[in-house]
């Protein structure tokens, strides 16, 4: 089903179900995957981890220089993306800071939307998808089959099926042993990790009330080629489409819901909200919005607050603030870490932490490093169940952005709306298409169903 209706929507995996099927790994799932995980690290024997790029735009060219960069012996021998260009102009750059380290030959490059495929069959040890989210349930799928270990970017999914098939392939993962990060990289931060523990230890005591704040000026667009089809110009536009990318809550805002929910040990039970798009934008920026604020509820009453926007010439912001009955923590992307506690100077943690000034991206670095050391030591690591789940927090919050209604956790991820197209190949046509001026229809809150 590819279109918002009510039959969309049907209540049969429960809260408890969901959280049951996103728990941890089981004892005896850890024991039983150690030595899988230590043999499949080393290709034919050797202490090189033969890594296969799937993506290779920004985000994924930064992830590979990741690796890269780690203190592991990590190879670069496959890419592959839709676009030749983009592949060749990543392979260029990573080459010239890491020649001893990337051996990527014609035959192991790949291209077109097939190509995640080929990659998987080049004899690799680890692979990187930062392909546009939509299409990470498949490659995720692809790679667990061929049996290799992952590391893919957030968001998993940008529908409720996409991250049941996430779950679906997570769980043959954990019966193979293979290792599996995401990118959700504040996780892997020092302050983040020293403030969530401070949180859960007691520091402001109960916690009633969440905010987070996502605001910029604008994001990137791509326009149209001479020659692109409707599929091609959307896949290169993908941040812009909302089956490709999630919309804004999805795509960046799964950072601030993954940090409450850890924050919180558990997911939102419901959600409204607003959202909407500006007038006079213009075709290049498909159908998704450019704000959003959306009210969560979790489990104990405690609610988070979230605003996104995206809008040249207005107020930006990057912040997650917390509080609770004694105080209240705030954290921002480049500024250091706050604990106020009633009463008691404030703490800042950037440096307490030894750090001269906040690393607002050192996560990217550490989630990698944290992978390959799992992988090379055969220690178990899977970070997938809390992906999906914060991946799933994000569609939520979409839902209710989009809809305008109260949409409840167990009516989300049980929906039936599939955005991603039954059919990819360059000649499909995607479910988007533009108006008479060009400009693509976005949802109308009130009109458009919630799943």
């Amino acid at each position: 089903m590819n279109a918002y209706t009510p039959s969309s929507c049907r209540a049969v995996v429960s809260r408890r179900g969901f959280l049951k099927q996103t728990s941890a790994v089981a004892a005896g799932a850890v024991a039983a995957s150690r030595l899988p995980i230590a043999r499949s690290a080393h290709a034919a024997g050797s202490n090189t981890i033969r890594v296969a790029l799937i993506g290779c735009g920004g985000r994924g060219s930064g992830a590979a220089l990741n690796a890269l960069a780690s203190k592991t012996n990590v190879k670069l021998v496959v890419m592959a993306d839709a676009f030749r260009e983009r592949l060749d102009g990543s392979l260029k750059q990573l080459a010239s800071r890491f020649p001893q380290q990337v051996d990527v030959p014609e035959e192991r490059k790949f291209d077109g939307l097939d190509g995640y495929q080929r990659a998987m069959d080049a004899g690799v040890d680890l692979v990187i998808d930062a392909a546009p989210p939509a299409f990470r349930p498949a490659h995720f799928e692809a790679a667990v089959k061929a049996g290799k270990h992952v590391f893919m970017e957030k968001p998993v999914a940008t529908d409720a099926p996409g991250i049941r098939r996430i779950q679906a392939s997570n769980e043959e993962a954990k019966k193979k042993g293979l290792v599996v990060g995401v990118g959700l990289h504040l996780r892997h931060e020092a302050r983040f990790q020293e403030i969530v523990k401070r949180l859960h230890d007691g520091a402001i005591g109960a916690i009633s009330l969440l905010r987070a704040y996502e605001n910029v000026h604008a994001t990137w667009t791509r326009p149209r080629q001479p020659g692109d089809t409707e599929m091609q110009y959307q896949v290169r536009n993908w941040w812009n489409f909302n089956w490709l990318s999630g919309d804004t809550i999805v795509q960046r805002g799964v950072h601030y819901l993954d940090v409450a929910n850890w924050i919180m040990k558990s997911h939102p039970i419901r959600a409204q909200g607003m959202g909407g798009r500006r007038a006079g934008v213009d075709k290049d920026h498909g159908d998704i919005f450019d704000h959003h604020a959306v009210e969560f509820e979790y489990p104990d009453g405690a609610r988070l607050f979230g605003w996104w926007r995206e809008a040249p010439n207005t107020w930006t912001c990057f912040s997650h603030n917390v509080h609770g009955a004694k105080g209240r923590v705030e954290i921002q992307a480049f500024a250091d870490g706050m604990l106020h506690v009633n009463g008691k100077p404030p703490q800042r943690f950037a440096r307490q932490l030894g750090q001269d000034k906040p690393r607002a991206f050192s996560g990217w670095q550490a989630e990698l490093d944290d992978l390959l050391a799992a992988l090379m030591a055969g220690r178990p690591y899977n970070e997938a169940d809390y992906g999906a789940t914060s991946t799933m927090t994000s569609i939520l919050g979409r839902m209710a952005s989009y809809s305008g209604q109260v949409v409840e956790w167990d009516q989300a991820v049980n929906s039936n709306v599939n955005l991603v197209p039954d059919r990819l190949s360059w000649d499909a046509v995607p479910q988007p298409k533009p108006g008479p001026d060009g400009i693509y229809p976005c949802a109308t809150p009130g009109v458009t169903k919630p799943c």
